[in-house]
């Protein structure tokens, strides 16, 4: 992940969860917010309802995978939080990946899909 940095600290997460934008679909939820800089800053989370930590670990590692993989799609100065579903434990690769990428273009992450992200705390199902 060349241009991209982890988000790490609590605080960082919340403000996204309290002023960015939430996509979701059966897997996985994201929440966007633009970050006033040149490199996207990646979260993820997964509760202990998703699974163990094995569990847990595996889900972040797809995620990982498949933003390092899309990388070069995204638009620039971003902060993404991904959050995983219940539903997300028992998901492939495959399933993650087309998740991810169904709410990138829902969410205009990618680039080419020009929209400013305004404040927000509608959470869909």
């Amino acid at each position: 992940m060349q241009n991209t940095e982890s988000l790490r600290k609590t605080a960082d997460f919340k403000i996204v969860y309290k002023t960015g934008k939430a996509y979701a679909d059966k897997n996985i939820v994201i929440y966007v917010r633009e970050n006033n800089t040149d490199i996207n800053r990646l979260g993820i989370s997964a509760s202990k309802k998703v699974g163990n930590s094995v569990v847990r670990h595996r889900f972040a590692r797809l995620v990982r995978e498949v933003y390092r993989l899309h990388e070069n799609i995204f638009n620039s100065g971003l902060d993404i939080v991904v959050v995983a579903r219940s539903r997300a434990k028992d998901a492939s690769y495959f399933d993650i990946e087309k998740s991810f990428l169904y709410l990138a273009g829902k969410s205009h992450l990618r680039k080419n899909d020009e929209v400013k992200y305004e404040e927000s705390t509608d959470i869909p199902d």
